[in-house]
C-alpha cells in the first residue's frame, strides 16, 4: 500500500491501461513496453506474463491484483481505489491486463473511475486471446467459402448464468469464440448440438501462446470426453465452427511441405 513517505508531488496523476496480450511475453505491443518503461506503479492481473514486469524501472512499485474464479486478491472496487491512490501519490500508473483491456477486461470501468477523479488516462490496446490463440493453432476465424463473421462471447454472465447471446450465436453460421466457458462446457455443447448438430467442429485451447499450451480438437459429440481425457482446464478458449478443421488441414500441409522440401534437397544432392 502507499505511504506518505512515497509521495511525489512532481508527478502528475495518470493511468495508462495496457493490454499485455494473450500470454507470450513477445506478444505485447511496443507502445505497451514503452508505457511500462515509464511507470512508477504497475498493477497487474493473473493472466499477465510476469516476465513483462522486467520492462518496468527498478524503483517501480509492482502490485498483483489478479482475479481468478473464486480467488480474488482484490475486489474490483479495491482495484479502482488503488488506481486513484497510487496515481495521486506516485504519478504514472500502468494497469497491465491480459489480452486486450476492453475485451471482457473491465477496462472501461477503470478508465471511467480514474477520470471521475480528474486523472488523465490513456489506453494501449492489446492482442486479444480471442484472435491470437486460434491463429497460432492455424485456425482462421474467417475464411472465404466457410464463414464471413465471428462472435466473441463470454459464457458466464455477472450473475453466474449461461449467456443468452450463446443461444443467438448457435443459430448463426459464424465462428464462435467462447471465453470463460470451461465450467459451462456441457451446457454449451447441448446448445450447439440442438442448432448445429453433433458433427460441428470445436476446439478447446488451454494456456494459449504459452509453453504449456495444449489443444483438444473434435466435434460437439466428443469434445467433452476429449477434454476430460486431456484434463483440460482454465484458462482456455473454446472455438466452434467449421474453420476448426483448418487446424488439421494445416498440420497435413506442413507435413506435405516438409516432405516436398526433403525430396527437393535429395534431388539437388543427386544432381551435384
Amino acid at each position: 500500500m502507499c505511504t506518505k513517505s512515497m509521495l511525489d508531488r512532481t508527478k502528475q496523476p495518470k493511468l495508462t491501461l495496457v493490454g499485455a496480450g494473450p500470454g507470450d511475453e513477445e506478444l505485447i505491443t511496443l507502445k505497451g513496453v514503452k508505457a511500462l518503461q515509464q511507470a512508477n506503479v504497475v498493477l497487474y492481473d493473473a493472466l499477465v506474463n510476469r516476465a513483462l514486469l522486467k520492462h518496468a524501472p527498478e524503483h517501480c512499485v509492482k502490485v498483483y491484483v489478479g482475479k481468478r474464479a473464486g480467488k480474488h486478491s482484490f475486489t474490483q472496487t479495491e482495484i479502482n481505489q488503488l488506481i486513484v491512490e497510487y496515481a495521486f501519490l506516485l504519478g504514472d500508473v500502468v494497469r497491465l491486463k491480459g489480452g486486450d483491456p476492453f475485451v471482457f477486461g473491465r477496462g472501461a470501468e477503470e478508465i471511467e473511475h480514474a477520470q471521475s477523479h480528474g486523472i488523465a488516462t490513456q489506453v494501449v490496446p492489446g492482442i486479444s486471446s480471442a484472435i491470437a490463440v486460434p491463429a497460432l493453432q492455424n485456425i482462421p476465424l474467417t475464411k472465404r467459402g466457410i464463414t464471413r463473421s465471428f462472435w466473441v462471447i463470454t459464457a458466464t454472465t455477472c450473475c453466474g448464468g449461461l449467456s443468452q447471446d450463446l443461444l443467438l450465436a448457435a443459430q448463426s453460421k459464424a465462428t464462435i469464440v467462447v471465453l470463460m466457458g470451461m465450467r459451462k462446457l456441457q451446457q454449451i455443447t447441448q446448445l450447439f448440438r440442438k442448432y448445429r448438430g453433433n458433427g460441428e467442429a470445436i476446439a478447446i485451447i488451454q494456456n494459449g501462446t504459452r509453453h504449456n499450451e495444449q489443444i483438444a480438437t473434435g466435434t460437439i459429440a466428443n469434445i467433452e470426453s476429449l477434454a476430460k481425457k486431456q484434463a483440460m482446464g482454465t484458462p482456455a478458449i473454446i472455438v466452434i465452427g467449421q474453420v476448426v478443421k483448418e487446424n488439421l488441414a494445416g498440420v497435413q500441409k506442413e507435413i506435405m511441405t516438409r516432405q516436398l522440401f526433403n525430396a527437393n534437397v535429395h534431388k539437388i544432392k543427386t544432381i551435384h
